[in-house]
Order: structure tokens, then C-alpha cells, then sequence
């Protein structure tokens, strides 16, 4: 029988350019989530899974010496396959509780309430 996922992480104070937010963390091998985080800047709870995509990314050409290398255009940039972790965002402040409910083992005892900004409430009001 598959073990649950419910209850695998844990909220924790945590600074997101330079402002304080919290995130989740995991704390059993069973959580699918890498890690989750809420955004004050954007408002936005940003769920960051285990499941890896392929994706295409424009990067800079460097140089044998690791410098960009620029052309009559600006700099030069290529095309380069990376595997990165799907994400999802969350903008809706009754979904992000839904989540965090679901997932973290101490929401009852956590006030994350005190980062989700009072502008994000009056959003969903209207």
C-alpha cells in the first residue's frame, strides 16, 4: 500500500529578496515537493515539484577564458536542453491554505497568515 503524502512538509520563516516569507519543506522521502515558497513581491505561493522536465533555454556563448561573447548584435546566446523541476504557481489565497493545509504537518501551529499581505486578501474579495 502506497504511503501518504499529506503531512510531508514543514513550514518555516524564510527570506525571498531580502523580504520575510515562509516556505515548506519536505521531511519524509514520500513529499512530492522539493520545496515551496511564497512570494511577497508577486503574491504568488510557488510550488516547486520532483518531476523534471526538458526545456529549452537561450543561454550566453562564453569564451575559452568564460567571458561573453559579443557580436555586432550584442551578445551571442545558443540554444541549450536543461532538466529542470516542474513548477507551480499558485495566485489564489484559498488554494494556497488548501495546499498548506494538506501538506504541512504544522499549519495549525504556523502563522503564515502574517505574509500573505492584506492586498492579497481584498484581491480575492472582489
Amino acid at each position: 500500500m502506497k504511503e501518504s503524502t499529506s503531512k510531508s512538509m514543514m513550514l518555516i520563516n524564510s527570506i525571498w529578496n531580502e523580504k520575510e516569507t515562509f516556505k515548506l519543506i519536505p521531511i519524509s522521502d514520500n513529499c512530492p515537493y522539493a520545496e515551496c515558497i511564497y512570494d511577497p513581491d508577486s503574491s504568488v505561493f510557488v510550488i516547486i515539484s520532483k518531476i523534471k522536465k526538458t526545456t529549452l533555454h537561450m543561454l550566453p556563448q562564453l569564451d575559452d577564458y568564460g567571458q561573453r561573447i559579443t557580436g555586432t548584435k550584442g551578445a551571442k546566446q545558443s540554444r541549450h536542453k536543461m532538466e529542470v523541476f516542474q513548477e507551480y504557481y499558485i495566485d489564489n489565497v484559498g488554494d494556497m491554505e488548501n495546499v498548506i493545509d494538506i501538506f504541512a504537518k504544522n499549519s495549525d501551529s504556523f502563522d503564515y497568515g502574517k505574509y500573505i499581505t492584506e492586498k492579497d486578501v481584498v484581491a480575492e474579495v472582489k
